[in-house]
C-alpha cells in the first residue's frame, strides 16, 4: 500500500483496480498539492472516455492546462481524473489515442515544471506501453491493485485499513467484531470505508465495538448473506434454513446474475468445510476454541501440505471467521452424516441441470434430508 506522503516529482499516477484507493489517494495528493503551491487556476479533467475521440479530446485538454499558465500567478495542479485508456481495451489501443498518448509522453519528458503539477488517475493499466515507463521515469507511479477473494492477504490489508480509519476516527474494535466486520463486507475498499463511517457515528461517545455493534450495523455483502443460509444448514435448524432458503431464492427473481447452482456450490462448500474441520480435529491438528484470536493462531500453525492446494478445496482460504464460525457446528452431524449429506447434495446438482422439475422444491426437499434426523442415526 502506498504510503500517504506526497510524491516528490511533480507528476503522479495513481492507479488500480481498487477504484476507491485510487480515488481516495488521488483526491489528498490534489488537496494537498494545490494547498502547498496556491494559486486559483487549478484543472480537474475528466478523462473516462468511451471511444477513441473522447479519449483524444481529454488528452487534448491535459496538454492545454499544463501549457496555459495561472491567469492570476502561484502555482498550478492539473488532475487527469479517472483516466480508462491506458490499458488494453479498444480505445486504449485505437492508433490515433497511442499516437496521442506517445506525444503526451515526450512533452512530460522535457517539460519545465515550474510550480505545476499533474496527477493521472486511473484503473488498470498496462505497464508495458512506452507511456507507462514515461510516467515512471518523469515522475512516480502509486499502484492499488485492490483486493481479491483468490488473495490469502486480503483479509489482513483490509483489517488493517480498517482499524487505520477507526483509530483515525477515535474508535477502537475487539478482535473478533473487526473479524466479522472484514468478513460481512468482503474484498470491498469503498464499502468498508462506508461500514467503518457508519459504525463511528453510531458508536456516539463509545469508543469500543463490540460484535454487538456490528450485527446491528454493518450491511453484509451478497457473499455474507449467503453464509446465512450456509450457517443455518451447519446449526441444524430447519426452520431458521428454509426461512434463508426463501430469501434466497427471493433475492435471485431480482438479479439475473444469481441462479439456484450457485446456491448448491456454497452449501457443498459448507459442508466439504465442516468434513474437513471434523477430521482435523479428530486428527488433534485443530482444537476447539473459544477465542477468535487463539483459533487464529492455531490457523497459521498448520502445515501447508497438509491440506490440498486447489484453493477450492482447501479451508484455509477462505476467512479465518467463517471457520470459526463453523467449528462449534462440527458437533451438529456425525462423519457419516457429513458424507451423506454430500450424496444428497450431488443428487440435488443432477436433479437441478437434467430435470425439468420445480427447483425450489428440489433445494428444500435436499436440505430437510441433509438436516432430519432418523432414528437409527447416532445424534
Amino acid at each position: 500500500m502506498p504510503s500517504a506522503a506526497l510524491p516528490k516529482p511533480p507528476c503522479v499516477l495513481v492507479c488500480g483496480e481498487d477504484e476507491f484507493g485510487v480515488t481516495q489517494r488521488s483526491r489528498e495528493i490534489f488537496s494537498k498539492w494545490t494547498a502547498e503551491i496556491g494559486g486559483t487556476d487549478h484543472e480537474i479533467i475528466d478523462a473516462s472516455s468511451s471511444n477513441s475521440g473522447e479519449a483524444v479530446k481529454a488528452l487534448s485538454k491535459t496538454r492545454e492546462a499544463l501549457q496555459t499558465l495561472p491567469f492570476f500567478g502561484g502555482g498550478k495542479v492539473v488532475w487527469m481524473r479517472g483516466c480508462n485508456f491506458l490499458g488494453e481495451d479498444r480505445t486504449a489501443s485505437a492508433q490515433i489515442v497511442t499516437e496521442n498518448l506517445a506525444s503526451l509522453a515526450k512533452e512530460l519528458k522535457t517539460f519545465k515544471w515550474d510550480n505545476v503539477r499533474l496527477i493521472i488517475s486511473a484503473g488498470k493499466v498496462d505497464r508495458r506501453k512506452a507511456f507507462y515507463k514515461t510516467l515512471e521515469g518523469v515522475g512516480s507511479v502509486e499502484l492499488f491493485a485492490g483486493w481479491s477473494p483468490d488473495d490469502r492477504d486480503w483479509t489482513s490489508q483490509a483489517e488493517s485499513c480498517a482499524v487505520r480509519q477507526l483509530k483515525e476516527l477515535g474508535k477502537e474494535i475487539a478482535e473478533d467484531a473487526l473479524a466479522k466486520l472484514v468478513a460481512d463486507v468482503g474484498p470491498n475498499p469503498r464499502q468498508l470505508s462506508s461500514e467503518v463511517e457508519k459504525l463511528a457515528l453510531y458508536m456516539g461517545d463509545r469508543t469500543q465495538i463490540e460484535m454487538k455493534d456490528i450485527d446491528l450495523i454493518v450491511t453484509k455483502n451478497k457473499q455474507s448473506r449467503a453464509f446465512a443460509l450456509g450457517d443455518a444448514l451447519g446449526d441444524r435448524n430447519l426452520p431458521r434454513l428454509l426461512r434463508c432458503l426463501d430469501e434466497e431464492l427471493w433475492e435471485m427473481r431480482r438479479d439475473p446474475s444469481r441462479n439456484e447452482i450457485g446456491l448448491l456450490y456454497g452449501l457443498i462448500s459448507k459442508i466439504r468445510v465442516l468434513i474437513f474441520l471434523k477430521e482435523m480435529l479428530a486428527q488433534k491438528i485443530l482444537k476447539e476454541e473459544p477465542n477468535f484470536a487463539r483459533f487464529k493462531a492455531q490457523l497459521s500453525r498448520v502445515p501447508a501440505d497438509l491440506l490440498p492446494e486447489d484453493k477450492k478445496f482447501n479451508p484455509l482460504s477462505m476467512h479465518p471467521f467463517v471457520l470459526f464460525n463453523a467449528l462449534p457446528q462440527t458437533r451438529n452431524f456425525t462423519r457419516d452424516e457429513l458424507i451423506h449429506a454430500m450424496d444428497l447434495l450431488l443428487l440435488c446438482n443432477q436433479k437441478l441441470v437434467s430435470r425439468a422439475l420445480d427447483s425450489s422444491l428440489v433445494l428444500q426437499e435436499t436440505l430437510v434430508g441433509i438436516v432430519k434426523k432418523t432414528v437409527d442415526q447416532p445424534s
